[in-house]
């Protein structure tokens, strides 16, 4: 197994970020926004004729500022904070995949939830990422309102970015209950994307390795 130590700027690498504190302001900065969003719901819920003071729905409004505020948190987050110190010099040259990361989304176009998995490798150069970190960048970027084919060149370009890797590929697949639930209405229809960078879209032997370990 080789070796491994975090990235350090004074022997010419460079680690990401620390995480940044949260400022004084930010609680009460989230509680405002929170008080927005909810006084928006209790607009769209009495819209649909219903009765806000009906025991079910006095706390509703509330309940659904917070939950799209946590869905979207991804707005509130940087690389930076996600990968924190989890960059790490390595002699590994070979390719690096982690599988079926659990995604969940808000298609932006209808506001309903896309969910399925995140597939994504890389060729190091010179520098990992920590194992946990790959996962912590597909909620960064799902956790916004977002696209499939998007989200899957943002996973893939963060990626890249973070390790300066040879090439990352990233697919994705997933179901898309704005297509499920209303519209066309089909149940069964998955959506698969794929971004190829690097080594993955010029070598083909590497592209068909990292099919290969999808199957």
């Amino acid at each position: 197994m080789n070796q491994q130590t975090p990235a350090n700027p004074a022997n010419g690498t460079v680690a990401a970020a620390a995480t940044t504190a949260p400022t004084a302001d930010a609680a009460p900065a989230a509680t405002a926004a929170v008080e927005t969003l909810a006084s928006h719901y209790r607009s769209i819920v009495a819209g649909l004729g219903e009765n806000l003071d009906r025991d079910g729905l006095q706390r509703t409004p509330e309940r659904a500022a917070k939950a799209i505020q946590f869905l979207t948190s991804g707005y509130r987050a940087s690389v930076a904070e996600a990968i924190g110190d989890g960059v790490f010099d390595s002699e590994s040259d070979e390719m690096i995949m982690v599988k079926s990361i659990e995604l969940y989304s808000l298609c932006e176009h209808h506001l309903l939830p896309f969910i399925g998995q995140c597939h994504v490798a890389y060729i190091p150069n010179d520098k990992i990422l920590g194992l946990s970190k790959i996962p912590r960048l597909v909620d960064l970027f799902s956790r916004r309102l977002q696209i499939q084919e998007r989200l899957t060149s943002e996973i893939a370009g963060a990626v890249m970015d973070a390790v300066d890797a040879r090439g990352v590929g990233v697919v994705i697949e997933a179901s898309h209950l704005c297509v499920m639930m209303r519209g066309v209405q089909k149940q069964h229809s998955q959506m698969k994307t794929s971004c190829m960078l690097g080594l993955f879209r010029s070598s083909q032997s590497t592209r068909a390795e990292f099919l290969r370990l999808l199957e």
